[in-house]
């Protein structure tokens, strides 16, 4: 009884080998951001309007150990859903530096900000590492869009706070003014056809292998 659920989680744990992926792909994020030839502004008034709050800086950076507990929980809880929701987020990074390269925006950040406190100095210390460029669509809010869909395999409790943390990262990203409107847009669009298409690639696959195992069997 216990070979089974040993084997069950040893096969997990191979599993999470597949997100070094990610880390790999983000290396093309630090190639693009840069100024190319064409620089174009997605600023609306409402941007303008929109204000900047330094304390977002924490949601903004704790992006990257929730998007990783999130992916590491979708694996112990619903192999399928993981393997939807990872193939989605590598999809999507692709597809963000595809149009970085072609469609370069940039964002205008709060000048002279000072360098005293805590949270300032957390936000320049993002600011210092991460050119005002790779705006649309952005990174941040289609993979934490994707936390939010993925999540839908937990219990409530977990669910709701996987949902509640990913609109707060999205708000962070207009409110420290690393992203627009239409980067929010953008992400949460590309997100949601990205998630729909690992669904159907997945199902597919599964079906191929499923009818490949047949054929193989009454060869046998």
């Amino acid at each position: 009884m216990t070979h089974p659920t040993k084997q069950t989680f040893l096969s997990t744990w191979l599993s999470l080998l597949w997100l070094t992926v990610v880390p790999l792909l983000y290396i093309f994020y630090g190639i693009l951001n840069h100024p190319t030839e064409h620089v174009y502004s997605l600023v609306t008034d409402l941007d303008r309007l929109t204000p900047f709050v330094p304390s977002f800086i924490i949601p903004y950076v704790l992006w990257y150990p929730f998007i990783a507990s999130v992916l590491i929980g979708l694996a112990f809880k619903d192999r399928t859903a993981y393997y939807r929701t990872l193939l989605a987020l590598c999809g999507g990074l692709i597809l963000s530096y595809i149009v970085y390269a072609l469609f370069q925006t940039a964002v205008h950040r709060p000048d002279n900000l000072a360098q005293t406190g805590v949270i300032n100095r957390l936000v320049w210390l993002v600011y210092s590492h991460d050119q005002p460029f790779n705006c649309f669509p952005s990174i941040h809010v289609l993979t934490s869009y994707l936390m939010l869909r993925g999540a839908r395999v937990f219990g409530r409790t977990i669910r709701w706070a996987v949902t509640a943390m990913s609109i707060v990262i999205i708000a962070s990203t207009l409110l420290v003014k690393q992203h627009v409107l239409a980067d929010v847009v953008g992400g949460i669009l590309a997100g949601e056809l990205l998630y729909r298409s690992a669904g159907i690639a997945l199902s597919y696959l599964a079906v191929s292998f499923i009818r490949f195992a047949s054929a193989a069997r009454s060869r046998v």
